[in-house]
């Protein structure tokens, strides 16, 4: 049976910065019409117009900008450095959960009113509003092309159009994927379990699954906590995913994707794979009780993981199977209905130029977009005693350069929604097979409506 456990206080369990989940967790990416009421534009409007009232610190000689962001970013205080040197601008920030932010951005847009002059866009949400460019500057025009060799390739990528014309938005912080492992569960396997070894040991997804079946033999115990994790750090490793860029449904063709499902789900019946749902209470008390050996994840997946097994000695870090992907991570844009762009892109470039990065990283964790902040002296010497005094930093650093950027598209979460749901029915006893075309009739009466 599907482990579905209620969400109730998620936000309060699972403390996640500004990269955020990668949206397949639930969050269906907005309206399928693309279109928001008058009643929740208005809401949205008087909620965001509230905040920044509630935040007004600005001088009639000072020119104010409102900042909507969502979680916890440190961005207030790094803003503060910014306004001492720079008098005449006054900031506000909004900083509420995910979902919130971006259906309250998403309807100031559509009312034509109450937009923010900055406002961060998660990896996940882009696609729901770049079909609206004129909602928002061409950050190019603006100068943001002089930043471009300051990031990662392909985060740059993300927040532009295909044609490489038109910049969406500047990115921020990324979510590097790697091997979170409980060292314990190896060794109780009989398995090497310090870092190089287990690197050294799980070159390929074979070898990964030879040693959950080791792990199952000697312990009962699944090798990865659910289908839908295992599934994403494949899916990640693809060239292409469901849509190509002329938007046509690529699924059914795309051989890539279906060795990925077909692995997961024979992974899932010889019972190396867990149950366990993203973000419930049963999922979380697994990272401290001992549940699954494995959890591929993020490079924000480290906070989540000391919140919910705070005294816990074994979590390690190790790089994933045949290469990283890419899940979280934000992207400032600044909306066309802000009166001051040249104002609010000065601050930008300030505020995600590499030595920002490096000290959001340090107050806040969130992990930098910019390459240079790698080579830095702290960064570099950066370890955390909680995954046995490792070199944390690096690690994901690594996995980040290894990452290359694919099209998602405006109907990736449906998709990709369906996916997961297809992968959860096997877990409940649903032939593959069958399921991989049901799935695909899923998606594409979804997509045509």
């Amino acid at each position: 049976m599907k482990k579905y456990f209620g969400l109730t206080s998620v936000a309060a369990l699972f403390v996640l910065a500004a990269c955020g989940g990668d949206n397949a967790d639930g969050n269906n990416g907005g309206n399928d019409d693309g279109n928001a009421n008058n009643s929740n534009a208005e809401a949205a409007n008087n909620e965001g117009e509230e905040a920044a009232n509630n935040n007004s610190g600005a001088s009639e000689d000072q020119i104010e900008l409102n900042f909507w962001l969502f979680g916890a970013t440190g961005y207030p205080d790094l803003a503060e450095q910014y306004m001492e040197e720079n008098p005449d601008i006054y900031i506000n920030f909004q900083e509420i959960d995910m979902e919130d932010h971006h259906n309250n951005l998403f309807t100031a847009l559509s009312a034509g009113s109450g937009a923010p002059d900055m406002a961060a866009v998660e990896v996940a949400e882009i696609e729901r509003y770049r079909g609206a460019e004129d909602r928002f500057y061409n950050l190019n025009e603006l100068g943001a092309e002089e930043m471009e060799d300051q990031y990662l390739d392909w985060v740059w990528e993300i927040g532009q159009d295909p044609e490489s014309d038109y910049l969406f938005g500047l990115p921020t912080d990324i979510g590097p994927t790697v091997m979170f492992y409980q060292a314990n569960i190896f060794e109780e396997a009989g398995l090497d379990s310090d870092p190089e070894s287990v690197e050294e040991m799980l070159t390929d997804w074979d070898e990964y699954e030879e040693a959950a079946a080791q792990i199952y033999d000697a312990t009962g115990l699944p090798m990865v906590d659910s289908p839908e994790t295992i599934f994403n750090a494949l899916r990640d490793q693809s060239e292409q995913l469901y849509f190509n860029e002329e938007g046509d449904f690529i699924l059914p063709e795309n051989e890539d994707l279906r060795e990925a499902y077909d692995f997961t789900t024979e992974m899932i019946e010889a019972g190396y794979v867990g149950g366990y749902e993203m973000w419930t209470p049963e999922w979380g008390s697994g990272m401290s009780d001992g549940s699954y050996a494995t959890l591929p994840a993020p490079a924000w997946m480290q906070g989540v993981i000391k919140d919910n097994a705070p005294d816990h000695e074994d979590w390690r870090i190790a790089s994933l199977p045949e290469g990283a992907g890419n899940w979280g991570g934000s992207w400032i844009t600044i909306p066309e209905q802000s009166e001051h762009p040249e104002e609010a892109y000065a601050f930008l470039n300030w505020l995600l130029s590499p030595e920002q990065q490096l000290e959001a990283f340090e107050n806040m964790g969130l992990f930098p977009s910019a390459p240079e902040v790698y080579e830095m002296e702290e960064f570099q010497n950066y370890t955390d005693d909680y995954f046995g005094g490792q070199e944390t930093a690096s690690i994901f650093a690594n996995a980040a350069e290894e990452v290359e950027h694919t099209y998602t598209g405006p109907n990736y979460t449906a998709a990709n929604d369906e996916m997961i749901d297809a992968l959860f029915n096997v877990f409940d006893g649903a032939d593959p097979d069958q399921e991989w075309d049901d799935m695909i009739q899923r998606i594409e009466q979804r997509i045509d409506r």
